[in-house]
């Protein structure tokens, strides 16, 4: 069965609320064992605007990234981090 994974960029505008995002986040995180690929760190604009923060996240499957995004843990950081940060999400099934 493939991989799922997050596919996130986002510009932080409130760095000491993020923290708050980040704390609640961790909850639906460590509930579906996610395997963070990439996140923050160094990067390049190589086509498009891009953004200040880049993530990867890996699932055991597609269905199981759509599960953490849709979970209650999870959305409750969701309303934490859209007052504190502008982004997109993507989830992608691997190969």
């Amino acid at each position: 069965m493939p991989k799922g994974y997050w596919i996130a960029r986002v510009d932080v505008r409130d760095p000491e609320g993020y923290k708050d995002y980040v704390a609640a986040a961790k909850l639906a995180f460590d509930r579906f064992g996610v395997k963070f690929l990439a996140r923050g760190g160094e990067h390049e604009k190589a086509e498009g605007p891009g953004r200040a923060r880049n993530v990867i996240i890996e699932f055991e499957s597609f269905a199981a990234a759509h599960d953490c995004y849709h979970s209650p843990e999870y959305q409750r950081a969701v309303a934490i981090r859209q007052k504190v940060a502008d982004g997109e999400i993507v989830l992608v099934e691997g190969v």
